[in-house]
């Protein structure tokens, strides 16, 4: 069954605090986005001020022009996951020896204008391929369902790849991606802003549970 995945995106460490606190009782996986202003149009919390409760499963969805460069306090950190982007600067097949020593998980983020074939020779150092349909650095965005297609050419390239989702998942939406094979539904906005965060995430979680077993 596709997994839920409530999204921390701050600015600051109150802020950080507050939506990690807001989910951390019901989410078994979290997914941390965090930017340096450069790559992404905003600046997010620092590597520094990263923390996620005991028990919780972590990704950092890295929005960084030069991923590298921070690479070692990643690895300190000690994640899940970590999503770097197709589009940002530096050796990647560098950076995925140095998580897959780490035995922390190997991402790839693919904006809109990126295609599957863009990516295809890194393809085997792979254990993620998050489609981002989202707007750098801020919740919400457009899901854009013609990108759904990405998802079976994942599929067909590494059938064993977890393939992700971000941007725009709403109630509306939620089971025509699952049921077009996105492993990872990263949710923002839909939980973080509803009056009752456990129950917007049950909600979605028995939409995705009963399109499984339906």
């Amino acid at each position: 069954m596709a997994i839920i995945c409530p999204t921390v995106l701050a600015s600051t460490e109150h802020s950080f605090k507050e939506q990690m606190e807001r989910v951390a009782s019901f989410a078994h996986r979290v997914q941390i986005d965090l930017m340096d202003g450069e790559f992404a149009p905003h600046k997010s919390v620092g590597l520094d001020q990263v923390w996620w409760p005991a028990g919780v499963k972590a990704d950092i969805h890295l929005m960084y022009a030069e991923p590298l460069a921070v690479i070692e306090d990643i690895t300190n950190l000690k994640p899940h996951l970590l999503i770097t982007h197709a589009e940002a600067s530096g050796n990647f097949f560098e950076l995925a020896q140095v998580l897959k020593n780490h035995d922390i998980k190997v991402g790839l983020a693919i904006l809109k204008q990126t295609s599957v074939a863009d990516i295809r020779p890194v393809i085997d150092e792979l254990d993620h391929v998050l489609i981002f349909s989202g707007d750098l650095g801020s919740f919400g965005g457009h899901a854009d369902m013609e990108l759904l297609s990405k998802v079976q050419d994942l599929k067909n390239l590494k059938p064993e790849l977890e393939v992700g989702w971000d941007g725009g998942i709403n109630e509306h939406n939620i089971t025509g991606l699952a049921q077009a094979g996105v492993d990872v539904l990263n949710v923002g906005g839909a939980i973080q802003r509803a009056d009752n965060p456990a129950e917007a995430y049950a909600r979605l979680e028995a939409m995705v549970e009963q399109n499984t077993n339906g």
